[in-house]
Order: structure tokens, then C-alpha cells, then sequence
């Protein structure tokens, strides 16, 4: 029999995880990635939850030394001193770590970097998919792994956008080196949180460059949650020097001068004296704004999306990775056990959808607390999870998609 084509869209996180498993259930796979260099993660520390590790394993992935792992969890009053402490083992790593695992496992020669994929076109038997300059090329299964800013979401979807959240976060990576004894002591080895009112700070230890996980040449994954008005101070975050207003995000060294001196103020102002510590340790800070991204579909004929092309979630319940990782899993299973293509990817729409929509609800509960402006139903949400005792049980942890 002919072996059956697959074009994925996106070589991150979620192309890759599927790519790999279409590609070990005998479909020819070809993966096409928009930019030209190789992708970075911007100082993303990731959560490896198990489903993660079970996925890279069955990938053939060796994930003994996957990331740091940690089994407490504080929280600090404004003085620095701990006032909640908790057991959660887990493994804390950096998106690079997973990412190049993923890509190095994957045959280089049908990954193409700097391939713009401009739309697509389908039949009952078959889907053709247009890149700029390249041509066309026709498959079995066209799959959308193309991020918040899906191409592929877009023509299926073309009125769904992302849904800003309220707020922002404030991220970087700190070497190890650079601590202070007494601060590496007090804060490297835990995940630490801290809550401003109306806000959230947090740290753990992730993987060093190049995935060094030798103590001393490891980083420090630090993240600030603030709440940021959309028409007027996240507006006024995501201009820069030039009085230029980006869309979506701000690449780091555009960010303006006085904001970040103005984040730098409020960490003296606002913080205890461990974090502060940290904050004046951050040489180029990330700003994230935070969205949500709901999808009503999956599926469309031949066509899937999955991970952030179909759900973006806010990041308390540290589940983007492990959601590819699982919606990948399901949508080679579904398609191994149909007739058809569009059957199978009637059958993972049909598993996926309630799942992703879980988790964004979840999330919203999460992170309700920290928006600029809230609902009655947010405030309620705010009064249950947004005290330190439900940040230490609930944060990055996904049991509840098992209750």
C-alpha cells in the first residue's frame, strides 16, 4: 500500500511531538517552520509533567536527565520569611532542553526551516498546501501546529482570535553562578512563591545552556504576574522606543527603557528581600502578555490543529507542553484506529476538544486574581484560589483533569 502523507505546519514543541509519532506509525512526514534559524524558547522554563515524559519515552527520548528535579514548594511573606511550605516532586526544566531532544530526534532531512505556508486547499481524497515561493505540495493530512498565530487556524477559523487576560508577566533566566550564597540557599533548590496583592511572583531552577544540569551551571526560572489594563498600560508596555506598538508581544531588547525601570521600582517596593535580590539580578528582562485561546473545532476535513493553534492556556497550570504531548498521542491513535483520515480526525476532535477546554477553564480559575479588571465571578474565583494555600496545591499541577 502507498504510504500515507503528512504535512505538518509549525517545527516547535507541538509539530515536532507530532511529527515524531506520525513518523513512527509509518506516515511520511514533512515539517515546515516559518523561520529561517533555529528556534529558541526566550527563557521559557517548563513544568515536565508525567504525560510529557511518558510521550518522550515512547518516542524513544532518554529522559533521565531531563530537568532539575524538586520535591518543596514555599511560599514567603513581604519579609522573606516562609509562611506555607508543601511536598510536590517534580521536574522542572527549559523549553530548549525538550525542544532540541525533540529536534534532534526528528529525520533532519524533512524538517525545512524558513518555509512560509500561505494557506491550503482540500478534497475528499486529498489536501493541497500552498508555501510562498516553494509551490504546492499535496498530502493525506495537513496538520496546524503553527502557535497562537496558527495560519492554519486562521483559514478554519478566521474569526477566532486570542483573548487577552488581563495582565502580563515579567520573565527571565538567571545563571546559577550568579547567586549569592545565602539567596541560592534560601530559594534556588524549591519553587517559591510570593504574592503582591493582586499579583504573583515565582521561581524554580531549570537546565543550565545547553542543558547542563551540573550543579553551579544551572538557571533560575523567574516569573512576575502583574495586572496590565489592556487600552492603557498594556498598550503603553508593548510600544517601544520608537513609538511603535507591537501586536500580540515585544521582543526583549525592544522593550522600552523606562518600563522596565519602572518594573525594577516596583520589585523594591513590592517584594521581599530574596526577590529583590533576584529582580536586580535580571540583565534582559521578557515581557509576556497573557491570552487565552479557545478553538470550538479541531477538525476539518483533513485538516487537524492541535496544541497552541487550538488552545492557549494561561500558564498556572503549566500544561502547553504536555497538552501537545497528548493531543499528538491522540490524534496518531485515532487515525491508526479509523477507516479514513476524516474519521480519525472526527474521533480526536471528539477526545481533545472537552480536554482542551478543561484546561482553559481551569486555568481562567487560576489566574482570576490577577486580572486588571474582574466579574463578580472572578472575584469569587479570586477568594478561592488566589490565597497562598491554593497557589502551593494548585499551581502546575494537572490532577485535576484526572478527577
Amino acid at each position: 500500500m502507498r504510504r500515507r502523507r503528512a504535512v505538518v505546519v509549525g517545527g516547535s514543541m507541538s509539530g515536532l511531538l507530532a511529527g515524531l509519532l506520525l513518523h513512527q506509525t509509518a506516515w511520511d512526514v514533512e515539517i515546515y517552520e516559518r523561520v529561517e534559524g533555529e528556534l529558541a524558547g526566550r527563557g521559557a522554563g517548563i513544568v515536565a509533567q508525567p504525560d510529557l515524559i511518558e510521550r518522550l519515552i515512547r518516542i524513544g527520548i532518554d529522559t533521565t536527565d531531563l530537568g532539575v528535579e524538586i520535591t518543596t514548594r514555599k511560599i514567603l511573606d513581604a519579609s522573606g520569611q516562609v509562611i506555607g511550605e508543601s511536598t510536590c516532586p517534580q521536574v522542572l526544566t527549559a523549553w530548549e532542553r525538550v525542544y532540541r531532544a525533540l529536534r534532534d530526534a526528528f529525520p533532519a532531512e524533512h524538517y525545512h526551516r524558513g518555509r512560509v505556508v500561505v494557506g491550503f486547499e482540500q478534497t475528499q481524497h486529498a489536501v493541497t498546501v500552498t508555501l510562498r515561493e516553494h509551490g504546492a505540495i499535496e498530502c493525506d493530512l495537513l496538520v496546524g501546529a503553527d502557535g497562537l498565530r496558527s495560519t492554519i487556524r486562521q483559514q478554519c477559523l478566521p474569526d477566532l482570535a486570542p483573548l487577552y487576560a488581563g495582565y502580563v508577566a515579567w520573565r527571565a533566566l538567571i545563571a546559577e553562578a550568579a547567586f549569592p550564597t545565602v539567596i541560592h540557599r534560601e530559594l534556588f533548590n524549591f519553587m517559591t512563591f510570593y504574592l503582591p496583592p493582586g499579583e504573583q511572583f515565582l521561581g524554580y531552577p531549570v537546565a543550565g545552556p545547553e542543558n547542563d544540569l551540573h550543579p553551579g551551571r544551572r538557571r533560575y526560572n523567574v516569573v512576575w504576574y502583574r495586572p496590565a489594563d489592556e487600552s492603557s498600560e498594556l498598550r503603553h508596555l508593548l510600544t517601544d522606543e520608537s513609538g511603535t506598538t507591537h501586536s500580540v508581544s515585544i521582543p526583549p531588547p525592544l522593550i522600552r527603557r523606562d518600563a522596565i525601570s519602572a518594573m525594577r521600582a516596583d520589585a523594591e517596593r513590592l517584594l521581599p528581600p530574596q526577590f529583590r535580590d533576584v529582580v536586580r539580578m535580571i540583565s534582559e528582562p521578557i515581557l509576556q502578555p497573557i491570552y487565552d485561546l479557545a478553538s470550538p473545532r479541531m477538525a476539518f476535513g483533513r485538516v487537524a490543529i492541535l496544541g497552541d493553534a487550538a488552545f492557549v492556556a494561561r500558564p498556572h497550570v503549566a500544561a502547553g507542553v504536555a497538552k501537545a504531548a497528548d493531543d499528538a498521542a491522540c490524534l496518531v491513535a485515532a487515525l491508526e484506529e479509523a477507516e479514513n483520515v476524516e474519521a480519525g480526525l472526527e474521533n480526536f476532535e471528539a477526545q481533545r476538544l472537552p480536554v482542551g477546554h478543561r484546561i482553559i477553564e481551569r486555568a481562567r480559575h487560576l489566574g482570576a486574581y490577577l486580572q486588571a479588571t474582574q466579574t463578580a465571578r472572578d472575584r469569587a474565583r479570586s477568594q478561592r484560589h488566589g490565597i497562598p494555600q491554593a497557589v502551593l496545591a494548585e499551581t502546575a499541577v494537572l490532577d485535576f483533569l484526572r478527577a
